[in-house]
């Protein structure tokens, strides 16, 4: 029986490898960032060894990009040089490694979905310590396959105080105040439940290098809201904006929605339609909502 290990098993992706591993018939090792501080290289090559997987897929991120700007090494010690430890650990004991990276790789100055093949420039310290990351995966080992998301949202997410934008747009709309969002930034969704039923496709097919996984379109962040709220039966008084009035401290790509070329060529599942995705968030949400209420 293949043995998975899932690192960051409790964030709103981790959760949905852990439940598609398992639906699979795979034996599954699953480690929470409290059971396993990555950027730990001896704690790393330990857990690792214990579990001795096939395969090692790692969710777990530092994702605080504004943050990230005060704070740089806090970023690339979990985004780049756990991502080493992992490599190394993994090179040890001649497992795959599964590494999830961003759409933010990208400037967003293409103004169009980016591809595998596209070149890479990212804007800030968030971005930089999550390409670093993507090298270290592919260079030290020679089976690693490295998935670029986007905008992940997943219902587990409903669990956690700080956990996916539409998360963030339904406790706005519950605030009472006008909300404003930028339509001046596209990006692609990718729903979490998904990306973890394709990551295990490709690892069937024995996919390595990079592949992109965005959602089913490229939409604004203001009309990405609207849908949230318009799917939720909500009405909040919604208004767009743009980066000249919303600053943030770090920068974003403007365009980085990405275009899945790999995932067609190999006959990889589409990923779902924007529309169908929050369908299924919603109706999958209220047992997350619940386990979060009874702590």
């Amino acid at each position: 029986m293949t043995k998975v290990l899932v690192l960051g098993s409790g964030g709103q992706l981790g959760v949905e490898l852990v439940r598609e591993a398992g639906t699979a018939g795979l034996a599954v090792t699953a480690l929470s960032r409290s059971a396993l501080d990555i950027t730990n290289a001896e704690a790393v090559e330990e857990k690792v060894a214990a579990a001795d997987p096939d395969v090692v897929i790692n969710s777990a991120a530092y994702n605080m990009v504004d943050v990230a700007e005060e704070e740089p090494l806090a970023a690339y010690q979990v985004n780049a040089l756990a991502v080493r430890n992992i490599a190394m650990a993994c090179r040890h004991v001649d497992a795959r490694l599964v590494h999830f990276s961003t759409d933010y790789v990208f400037d967003g100055t293409a103004g169009r979905a980016y591809t595998e093949a596209d070149l890479v420039h990212p804007l800030g310290a968030y971005a930089v310590s999550k390409l670093a990351g993507e090298h270290y995966a592919l260079a030290y080992l020679d089976r690693a396959l490295v998935i670029r998301v986007s905008g992940v949202f997943g219902p587990a997410g409903a669990r956690t105080a700080r956990s996916n934008f539409v998360e963030l747009m339904l406790r706005l709309a519950a605030g009472g105040k006008d909300i404003r969002v930028v339509e001046d930034h596209v990006a692609s969704p990718s729903y979490a439940p998904a990306i973890a039923s394709r990551t295990f496709q490709a690892l069937k097919l024995g996919v390595t290098g990079v592949l992109h996984m965005g959602g089913g379109r490229a939409i604004s962040w203001y009309q990405w809201a609207k849908m949230i709220f318009e799917k939720a039966g909500l009405n909040p008084p919604l208004k767009a904006t743009d980066e000249r009035e919303y600053r943030t401290a770090a920068r974003r790509p403007k365009f980085s929605a990405l275009e899945n070329t790999r995932m067609r060529e190999l006959e990889i599942d589409a990923m779902p339609p924007l529309e169908e995705a929050l369908a299924s968030y919603f109706e999958r949400r209220p047992q997350f909502v619940q386990d979060f209420s009874a702590k």
